[in-house]
């Protein structure tokens, strides 16, 4: 198994109504792409200072669905038209589970 985490930093100005747009517009993937196993997204809870504003964490069966994830066009939809707009910085990682979890 794959897992693919992602943090938004989103721009300051961003508005609660932005977020919760964006994060609904995330949500939606699992149900638009084939060959997720969990998905869940999120916005921070503002407990520490310095977080980043919107978290993704997805699994897949191995790395070719990941890749068919990364490379669906509705994914690319939502990143040109949510996330890019509102993005001030992103990080990403890509690591397998351990136990073949």
């Amino acid at each position: 198994m794959v897992r693919h985490v992602v943090t938004l930093t989103l721009e300051p100005g961003a508005t609660p109504e932005q977020v919760q747009s964006l994060i609904v517009e995330i949500g939606a993937l699992p149900h638009l792409v084939p060959g997720i196993k969990g998905y869940s997204v999120g916005s921070d809870l503002g407990i520490d200072d310095g977080n980043a504003t919107v978290a993704i964490v997805a699994d897949f069966e191995d790395q070719l669905a990941y890749e068919v994830y990364r490379d669906h066009p509705e994914h690319r939809r939502v990143i040109v038209e949510h996330v890019r707009p509102l993005l001030a910085a992103r990080a990403a990682v890509q690591h397998t589970l351990p136990g073949g979890r």
